[in-house]
């Protein structure tokens, strides 16, 4: 197992780190988050699928770069650097799941190429829990209703999860616009009656939800990355009886374990990462335990940002609440850290009841 990245993935990682801080800097994605209906722009998302970010891990003769889960990760974790507004790590599990069905090259391609958005519907029930009549699929048409959909009302078709199987729909959808605090990302519910196709079986998500974990997990270390900068930053400048904040030991101890706190992080997803790219028997395990672990760590690392930003730190002006946010949508899906936890006990052979 390598515990460095290949000259190829730090170039990978240095050129995205540039484009992301030239196409997508902050302070223009707050703008977008804030007043466009989408939540992003459709000149910026083409603009990524030209780069080959949408088709990463989509292999070559079908249109995509031919990557992997550890190059997924790389890009992923500068996207949450710059809290990338829009539909890319969801329109990347739809095409991993288009390209692991099979059948449908030509709007897998259209994905890849940026002029199709595709993401996937799981959720029959807004409520953890909660006994709703799940989507169904009657005389080949999908009917039902399907919650927290991403940007459903960018979507050009979806993937549906049904007790039939996954289902390929496509679009206009009845959408009903879901408000949450992260302005980066748009949800909706659909109500649906569309024409269905049959893509294969649910377990086809058991390889996305692996590849959703390590994204995710990526995405947040990316975000607790920036705000441990952040900090730090603003407590050697920030003075306090003559002195820097930073200098006085309790920031000091805090700060520390922020930084531990990131750098297991990154220790967790990348191994996560080399599991699914070498096939590892422990993908199952290190692919939960990673998410799981970066959505605690991320909380505790955003929220140690704003405190020690003092009042300004909860003001609506300052940065840091968009990364909290981010952090706080990606801790609760693709796969939320109770779920990951149950999934890792499982793949450690205890019984979850």
């Amino acid at each position: 197992m390598r515990f460095e990245l290949s000259d190829d993935q730090q170039l990978l990682r240095s050129s995205t780190r540039d484009f992301f801080s030239k196409a997508a800097p902050l302070e223009h994605s707050r703008r977008v988050m804030e007043q466009d209906a989408h939540g992003f722009e459709m000149p910026q998302w083409r603009q990524l699928a030209e780069m080959g970010y949408v088709g990463l891990v989509v292999p070559s003769d079908r249109g995509g770069q031919g990557l992997g889960a550890i190059e997924l990760a790389v890009v992923a974790e500068e996207a949450g650097r710059v809290c990338l507004p829009g539909p890319w790590l969801d329109a990347v599990l739809a095409a991993a799941l288009l390209a692991t069905a099979g059948g449908r090259d030509e709007l897998l391609r259209q994905v890849c190429e940026g002029h199709k958005i595709v993401t996937i519907a799981r959720f029959d029930s807004p409520f953890a829990g909660a006994a709703e009549p799940a989507a169904r699929v009657e005389g080949g048409r999908l009917h039902g209703t399907k919650h927290f959909v991403p940007f459903a009302s960018a979507a050009d078709a979806l993937c549906v999860a049904t007790p039939a199987g996954i289902v390929l729909v496509t679009g206009p959808f009845d959408v009903t616009p879901t408000p949450t605090i992260d302005l980066a990302q748009r949800f909706g519910t659909v109500a649906f009656d569309q024409a269905a196709t049959l893509l294969g079986p649910t377990t086809l998500l058991e390889g996305v939800d692996r590849l959703a974990a390590v994204g995710a997990g990526a995405m947040l270390l990316g975000i607790m990355q920036r705000c441990l900068e952040t900090t730090l930053a603003y407590v050697n400048t920030r003075a306090a009886f003559n002195r820097p904040i930073g200098a006085f030991q309790a920031l000091q101890h805090r700060l520390a374990n922020m930084l531990l706190r990131v750098e297991s992080t990154r220790s967790a997803v990348y191994r996560a990462a080399w599991c699914m790219d070498a096939g590892d028997a422990d993908a199952p395990l290190a692919c939960a335990t990673a998410k799981a672990y970066a959505g605690d760590a991320a909380r505790l690392v955003c929220g140690e940002t704003i405190q020690m930003h003092g009042g300004i730190g909860f003001t609506w002006e300052l940065d840091v609440h968009v990364f909290f946010k981010r952090a706080k949508t990606l801790e609760q899906f693709y796969g939320s850290t109770e779920e990951q936890l149950e999934r890792a006990l499982g793949a450690s052979g205890y019984l979850v009841g």
